[in-house]
C-alpha cells in the first residue's frame, strides 16, 4: 500500500489532499518533527533529505519532493484529471507548482517562519522577516491575477490547487495575513472540498 510520510500542517498537506482526491487506500506515517524524528535513523532510511513529504510506493521505492510526488500521483491516476495532457497547459501547471513550492514556500515563507535559517544574528531577523512578507505579498498578487474569473488556477482543479492550498493555510491560519480576494475565494473553495476536510481530520487540524 502507498504510504505518505508527513508532519501535520506542513506542505505534505497538499499531497495528502491529492491522495484523498484519488480515493485509493493509503497509509499515513507521522514524522514527529518535535522530537526531530526526521533526523532519526528510521526516517533517514526512508528519506535521507530529512524532510516531508515522502511517498513510499507499493514496490517499496520512495518518491520525495512535492512537485515530483504530485506529478506521479496525477500521471498514475489519469481518470482523476489532476494534470492536463495538453502540453501547454501541463507545462503551465508545473510552472505554477514550482513557483509556489520553490519561491513562495522555500524562499518567502522560510524567511518569515524559519528566519534563523537565513541568519543567526537576531538583530537581522526583522529585516529578513519583512523581506519574506514582501515576497509573499508579491507572489499572492500574481496568483490572485492568475485566478481572475476562474475557480481553479488552471481552469480545472489540478495539482496546482493542492500546492496553493497548503500555502494559503499557512498565510491565513498561521501568519494571520489577509489573502487577496481571488486567492481568499480559492481558499474557501478548497476548504469546502471533502478531500481537504478529510485531510484536516486525519492530521488533527480540523
Amino acid at each position: 500500500m502507498t504510504t505518505l510520510y508527513y508532519m501535520p500542517g506542513t506542505c505534505a498537506m497538499g499531497i495528502h489532499v491529492l491522495l484523498e482526491e484519488i480515493g485509493k487506500p493509503y497509509d499515513l506515517k507521522k514524522v514527529d518533527f518535535a522530537n526531530q524524528a526526521q533526523f532519526g535513523p528510521e526516517y533517514m532510511a526512508i528519506n535521507p533529505k530529512s524532510k516531508v513529504p515522502a511517498l513510499e510506493r507499493d514496490d517499496g521505492t520512495v518518491l520525495t519532493e512535492f512537485p515530483a510526488i504530485a506529478t506521479w500521483l496525477a500521471l498514475t491516476n489519469p481518470d482523476k484529471k489532476l494534470l492536463a495532457t495538453d502540453p501547454e497547459k501541463l507545462t503551465r501547471t508545473l510552472e505554477t507548482v514550482d513557483y509556489i513550492v520553490a519561491t513562495l514556500h522555500m524562499q518567502a515563507w522560510t524567511r518569515f517562519w524559519r528566519t534563523v535559517n537565513y541568519s543567526t544574528v537576531e538583530e537581522e531577523h526583522p529585516k529578513i522577516k519583512a523581506r519574506g512578507k514582501e515576497m509573499t505579498e508579491k507572489g499572492l498578487a500574481l496568483l490572485d491575477k492568475q485566478l481572475d474569473k476562474k475557480e481553479w488556477l488552471m481552469g480545472d482543479f489540478s495539482i496546482a490547487d493542492s500546492a496553493l492550498y497548503f500555502f494559503e493555510f499557512w498565510i491565513a491560519e498561521r501568519a494571520n495575513w489577509p489573502l487577496p480576494p481571488n486567492v481568499a475565494a480559492h481558499y474557501q473553495r478548497m476548504k469546502a472540498r471533502p478531500s481537504v476536510q478529510n485531510m484536516l481530520k486525519l492530521e488533527g487540524l480540523a
